[in-house]
């Protein structure tokens, strides 16, 4: 069970917890792909088919293995891979990368996911902890939290220890005392478990929990925790 009265800072996943990704992404891609066609026809050819982007991604990473943790690198890289590839100019992979990420961050907050930010705030600090390359400023929920730490930034990605440990040190809290929310079963909660941390899945789509560890506690939704933790505490939602 979760035990509340420890609890001094909260570490908060982004990507499908608050808000579904792969939109974004899908959406991002196509803003790419338009962009190419029109500045290099010829890489948005080759980029058209996936088994191709599929085949440049895993060269950058292969060739590149510093890059493992770093998408934003890895997407850029990948762009100016193709470009290069295509006999195009390399030198647009930065303009390029550009169009793709204001795409990326153009996110949809789930319909829970603000006033959620706003009730965990005002109550705890809060720190985002992800291994995307979302920017909370240019999503514009930057001021709800005090540090955001990502794998690209930090240079180790969930579900190891050290990355929760760097996010309970920004808010100078040890990890027994901050709660983690995420919906990744492995990389989220047994990552926090095994960092020390108390664990909350949000698990929106109703899935089965598959491990012998478990969760301090499940939710299905953000409101459903925040009315947890207002009962738990005696305080309104």
């Amino acid at each position: 069970m979760l035990n509340l009265k420890i609890i001094k800072a909260i570490t908060l996943d982004l990507d499908d917890t608050l808000w579904p990704v792969w939109p974004a992404i899908e959406r991002a891609e196509k803003a790419l792909e338009n962009w190419l066609s029109q500045h290099a026809p010829m890489t948005a050819a080759l980029f058209a088919n996936a088994s191709v982007r599929d085949e440049i991604r895993t060269h950058v990473v292969r060739t590149r293995p510093e890059l493992k943790h770093n998408l934003s690198a890895v997407r850029r890289e990948a762009i100016r891979v193709a470009l290069y590839r295509s006999k195009e100019d390399p030198l647009l992979a930065d303009k390029g990368f550009d169009v793709f990420f204001a795409e990326r961050n153009r996110v949809t907050l789930f319909d829970d996911a603000m006033l959620a930010l706003e009730f965990l705030s005002a109550r705890f600090p809060v720190v985002a902890l992800s291994n995307g390359n979302a920017d909370i400023h240019a999503i514009g929920i930057a001021p709800y939290f005090k540090a955001s730490i990502s794998a690209q930034d930090f240079g180790v990605g969930k579900p190891d220890a050290r990355i929760f440990h760097a996010a309970a040190g920004a808010v100078d809290a040890s990890p027994a005392q901050v709660l983690h929310i995420g919906d990744d079963p492995g990389l989220d909660v047994l990552g926090a478990l095994n960092a020390g941390m108390q664990t909350v899945w949000l698990n929106r789509p109703a899935g089965v929990w598959k491990h012998d560890e478990k969760p301090h506690l499940t939710v299905a939704s953000l409101t459903q925790l925040c009315d947890y933790m207002a009962a738990e505490s005696g305080t309104p939602a």
